[in-house]
């Protein structure tokens, strides 16, 4: 890594991937409850295998039956793409659902009442991250892994990649110089396709989609040897039947692919008082922002929390090597600007909404905001605060 000059890597998964169909299941799971109650509290954990689901986990909120849950898993199931022999929306996969009552000793701890303020839901340490790699101020491996496999499964559910099915993985390896990506070194595109499809014609339908993602600057000497499309050869048994699936396995893929640090709780399948989705959020919108407003090419803040303790007992922050003397004032900045209690961040960002399955595939953050909340904190509409320090 002399002089800021090195290769590296990230990957992506797609939502075909099994452990994706479970936080697919997850997300959506904590949605319906947000949909009828936005106070609703939701836990909820999602096993996959062949032809088999099991949900399982803690809730608090509107009452569902068990045959109203599992006929959503359905067309969730359905959405993503899977109809095939060892999993399916039909029938013949078999769907059990085990959620029950959240533990009245946690919610002791997490409910405001009289002068408490509403406390985190446990204890934990929260990264976001922001650079000036891409347009979405995303480290671009990563951003460019997710690229790929949305485009793909964009155009596989459209009819225009035909027999391509929904389990893909990717990986780009760049090569950075003065800590800026300059080229893209190798490219690795895994995807299950249809029995009748030989290799050749896998590289041929999946090939075009490097010049559609990458800026021809960044692939101009990238080698065709060196783009790696089902590698171990055919690949028709794949999703759930190929490999179980569980929520919040793929934690990496759904941050900074690698290129930050990661506090170790997932997203999925968590209703926002939990501060491993929530906080994380924050944090990313709170670097990203400070990005946007010039303060630094690059920023890194972690936040950390007590169960039943509403204020963060820490916040950290890290820039480029050439700011670092401004991280005192932007401490101060944030603690006289913004709520990081669980309750205000969900204020800030609009939380208590039905925003969450959408997440729950190509990534967290990079993503562009919607008109009903989904990625509020991508949105860069704080530079004000920071460009100050500018």
């Amino acid at each position: 890594m002399k002089n800021g000059n090195y290769l590296f890597t990230s990957e992506s998964v797609s939502e075909g991937h099994p452990d994706k169909v479970c936080d697919r299941i997850s997300d959506m799971v904590v949605d319906n409850y947000l949909s009828l109650d936005p106070y609703s509290r939701v836990a909820c954990e999602t096993l996959t295998t062949t032809n088999k689901v099991v949900i399982a986990g803690e809730t608090r909120g509107p009452e569902f039956k068990k045959e109203q849950i599992i006929e959503k898993v359905r067309e969730c199931i359905k959405d993503i793409g899977y109809d095939q022999k060892g999993f399916s929306w039909k029938s013949q996969t078999n769907i059990e659902s085990h959620l029950h009552s959240q533990s009245k000793d946690i919610a002791i701890g997490v409910d405001s009442k009289d002068n408490k303020d509403e406390g985190a839901g446990d204890q934990g340490i929260m990264f976001g991250y922001a650079c000036k790699e891409t347009e979405d101020l995303m480290p671009a491996p990563i951003y460019f892994s997710h690229k790929i496999l949305r485009l793909m499964a964009e155009d596989r559910k459209s009819g225009v990649l035909q027999g391509i099915e929904p389990d893909s993985k990717s990986q780009v390896t760049m090569e950075y110089e003065n800590n800026q990506p300059i080229n893209v070194k190798s490219i690795v595109i895994s995807t299950q396709h249809s029995k009748d499809l030989s290799q050749e014609k896998v590289r041929e339908k999946i090939f075009p989609y490097i010049k559609k993602v990458f800026p021809e600057n960044l692939i101009i000497n990238l080698k065709e040897k060196d783009v790696y499309i089902n590698p171990t050869g055919r690949f028709i048994i794949g999703g759930p039947d190929g490999d179980a699936g569980l929520t919040g396995r793929k934690i990496i893929v759904d941050t900074y692919g690698g290129a930050a640090p990661h506090g170790g709780g997932a997203f999925s399948g968590k209703d926002p008082t939990k501060v491993d989705r929530s906080a994380a959020y924050v944090s990313r919108y709170l670097a990203k922002n400070i990005v946007a407003a010039g303060v630094s090419e690059k920023c890194l803040i972690q936040l950390s929390y007590a169960i039943g303790v509403s204020k963060p007992l820490s916040i950290y922050i890290k820039l480029g090597d050439r700011d670092q003397s401004k991280i005192p004032e932007l401490v101060k900045t944030i603690n006289q600007n913004f709520d990081l209690s669980p309750r205000g961040i969900r204020e800030l960002l609009s939380l208590n909404k039905p925003i969450y399955q959408i997440t729950s595939a190509y990534g967290h953050f990079g993503r562009k905001p919607k008109n009903n909340g989904e990625f509020s904190w991508e949105k860069t509409d704080k530079t004000s605060i920071f460009q100050k320090l500018s």
